[in-house]
């Protein structure tokens, strides 16, 4: 079965959350906005291409940083309405210069810091 960017569920904005992962060590990195066009983008060059809701703009991750994210894997989940994207992550992913941008815990009520700025 081919797959059909057009049976993905996207809000009423057209947009759907694409969460990027490490293809290599599984570690979450982001969670972002495409819509039909930035997934479109994504699939014809390999690099993860986004929407910025702020911008209203699309958004090649590691077009100004160098911090490149290449798509190795696309996968949809169950009810359509949420990707994953397993990537080959050049440098930090996280514009606070971390490898994650879920550097943050909450244990035992407190937030602790897990993950430093990369250097």
């Amino acid at each position: 079965m081919r797959f059909d960017p057009a049976s993905l569920k996207y809000d009423a904005n057209g947009l759907i959350p694409a969460i990027a992962q490490d293809h290599a060590t599984g570690q979450v990195l982001m969670m972002a906005w495409m819509n039909a066009a930035s997934l479109a983008r994504t699939l014809e060059s390999g690099q993860v291409t986004y929407w910025s809701r702020s911008r209203q703009a699309f958004w090649a991750k590691g077009e100004t940083s160098g911090h490149v994210q290449r798509l190795v894997e696309l996968r949809v989940d169950c009810d359509r309405d949420c990707l994953l994207l397993l990537v080959d992550q050049t440098g930090p992913a996280c514009h606070t210069n971390r490898q994650s941008c879920f550097f943050t815990a909450v244990r035992a009520g407190d937030e602790v810091e897990i993950l430093r700025p990369m250097v």
